[in-house]
């Protein structure tokens, strides 16, 4: 039986009159918080790209179904040097939260809009309400790669330490360094033979030593050892992949659902655009560094639209998950995803008792076939 996802009924749009949303409301966090209620923390843009991360209550009817949010106000708005850019802009951005079992908190990782370009921070959180900034993520080089000075995105966090290459148990985030000549701009260019090149055009997994008691948590934010874990396969991801929501335990091992990146013609104007869609991988239970499976064809597709500025887009940015315990369906999730980079969607995914049988995860092989 394949992965398979159904859009539910909730659209989240822009509140109307509201200028912190008038750019868009997307790319949203989602977490259970102490009272077990589910909160999403969305990217608002305001007007010249301003992003702040919100704080909005999902409302539920009677048989569990999401039909509506509460906005609280936000979680977090440009305030530090790595955040705001000297023309106006500013950012903080796509977010991923995850509760870490050892450090008894949430973890945010987002996205800051700093000045010399996007890069990974982390902030944490005993109540969802109020979080407390660490400061930007630092990478030690992996045999001689550089991750520090180059634009770093989609990271997200696994919600207990796991086994580091070496087998020490650490925190772990997953994120997606853009080396130059990466981006799916500059891959289209290369056309339908170029090569990967793995260890640059890859989602990554990094580890973190845990503090002991007492420590400063900031230094979470250090990152010693990492592991390729994925690079693009299929067509539907040929140009990019990236991290989408975080982590969860299942039935088969850590699920996430991710975003790949191909090039695809509009049906209604025959126009080329970048396409993003959504897939499933599964990690190894004991070794998450190790693919067990992965989408060979995208599990959830987007419908074109036209976006906020009257351009075409063509998304489908998953970030946020929810398992539906609450209504007694452990292997039930709610995926909670940016929807053509202006609103928020909603699809459900049943995890099904066996994973299908594919090819490879990830050959060695740098071709896409």
């Amino acid at each position: 039986m394949a992965f398979t996802m159904k859009r539910l009924d909730l659209v989240i749009e822009p509140e109307p009159g509201n200028a912190y949303e008038v750019g868009g409301i997307l790319n949203p966090a989602a977490a259970r918080g102490p009272d077990g209620e589910l909160y999403l923390f969305p990217r608002i843009v305001a007007e010249n790209n301003y992003s702040r991360i919100g704080i909005l209550k999902v409302l539920f009817d009677k048989k569990g179904e999401p039909t509506g949010v509460e906005r609280l106000g936000v979680a977090l708005e440009p305030e530090m040097d790595y955040e705001l850019r000297p023309n106006g802009q500013g950012g903080c951005e796509d977010p991923r939260i995850t509760y870490v079992h050892p450090l008894d908190c949430y973890l945010m990782t987002y996205t800051a809009f700093s000045p010399v370009g996007p890069r990974i921070a982390l902030a944490v959180s005993k109540d969802l309400l109020t979080w407390q900034r660490l400061g930007l993520a630092t990478f030690e080089p992996y045999k001689g790669l550089q991750f520090n000075g180059i634009d770093n995105k989609d990271a997200t966090g696994f919600p207990m330490a796991v086994p580091n290459p070496s087998g020490q148990h650490e925190l772990a985030i997953l994120h997606r360094p853009l080396f130059p000549n990466t981006l799916p701009e500059d891959n289209v260019e290369k056309g339908d033979d170029r090569i990967i090149d793995l260890h640059r055009e890859s989602i990554w997994i990094s580890y973190s030593s845990l503090p002991l008691e007492g420590d400063d948590p900031s230094q979470l934010s250090n990152f010693t050892s990492h592991h390729r874990l994925a690079a693009p396969v299929s067509p539907w991801e040929a140009l990019k992949i990236g991290s989408g929501t975080p982590p969860v335990m299942t039935r088969h091992g850590w699920m996430i659902v991710y975003h790949g990146v191909s090039e695809a013609l509009l049906p209604d104007t025959g126009e080329e655009r970048f396409t993003y869609s959504a897939g499933v991988m599964m990690l190894s239970k004991e070794y998450p560094q190790q693919l067990l499976y992965r989408s060979m064809k995208p599990v959830l597709v987007p419908k074109p639209s036209t976006g906020p500025r009257g351009t075409p887009s063509n998304v489908v940015f998953p970030t946020g998950i929810d398992r539906r315990t609450d209504i007694d369906k452990p292997h039930r999730y709610d995926v909670y995803y940016g929807l053509n980079d202006f609103r928020i969607g909603v699809a459900r995914l049943d995890v099904p008792p066996n994973i299908p049988h594919v090819p490879v995860a990830d050959p060695p092989s740098g071709t896409i076939s």
